[in-house]
Formats: C-alpha cells, structure tokens, sequence
C-alpha cells in the first residue's frame, strides 16, 4: 500500500459536480502538480482550495480541492478530493491526468480496503460501507449504520 491510489467516486455521468479521490502517500504533491492555485503541500489538513487544475498550459476545469491529511482521513493516509464540473469527458480528463502523474487507478472497494488494513475500521464497518451505499430505504440504512 505504499502506492497512492485514484478514482471517480461519484456516478459518472452527466451532473453538476463530480469528485475525483486520491489516496496514499503522494496524493497531495500529485494533485499539486497541476494545481494552479494555492500551494497544496502548505495549506491546513480539512480544508478546501479554489483553483484550477491544468494539464500543461491548458486549463482543464475550475475546481474546489479539499485537502484531509492522515492520520485524520478516512483511509488514515493523505486523502484530497477534486470537486470538478460534472461532464463525463473533464472528469475522466482529470483522472486520467491523476493517473499520468503517478496515481495508480483504485480497484472497487480500494479506498475502504485501506481503511480497514490501516486499523480505521474493522470487517463489519467494511461491510456495512456497501450496505450504506445500497440502501433504499429508511430501514436498510438504519440496519446499516447499526
């Protein structure tokens, strides 16, 4: 787990914000390479930064950055989100300008893999994480965040 981890962690489709989740060791320097706002790796931990990310000279999309640094996070590493316009095409740019920059893309489930290998959460907790997501009702969310 020493890589630093990337994906979409919202829907992927059409809306007005999407949020793209780094995870790991250099996710903040990462982000901050195509940053073009205030320096990353000196700003407070919970916070939120406007700017815009760049690939190169292009600007590619104005973004609020949030910056979570570990162990306070919910993965205990450096976690920042890309809160990004929602278009399918800028929010696969984004990650995919992520990934050039050394994130490795995440497999399902990654982020909530780390918490529970970093002693954040136990097994039921993970489990229940799903149940969470896929809650439908009033009563299934209640049993799942028992």
């Amino acid at each position: 787990m020493n890589d630093t981890i990337v994906a979409i962690s919202t829907a992927l489709g059409e809306s007005a914000i999407s949020i793209v989740r780094l995870s790991g060791d250099e996710a903040i320097f990462i982000v901050n390479e195509v940053f073009k706002g205030p320096d990353l790796t000196k700003v407070n931990s919970h916070t939120i930064q406007y700017g815009h990310i760049v690939d190169g000279n292009e600007v590619l999309d104005e973004v609020l950055v949030s910056i979570f640094k570990s162990p306070r996070t919910f993965t205990k590493e450096d976690v920042v989100e890309i809160n990004c316009h929602g278009g399918i095409y800028v929010t696969n740019k984004i990650l995919e300008l992520m990934m050039y920059k050394g994130a490795r893309l995440a497999e399902p489930g990654e982020f909530t893999k780390r918490a529970f290998l970093n002693g954040r959460i136990d097994l039921t907790q993970a489990e229940a994480v799903m149940d969470v997501i896929e809650s439908q009702t009033v009563n299934s969310l209640k049993l799942a965040n028992m």
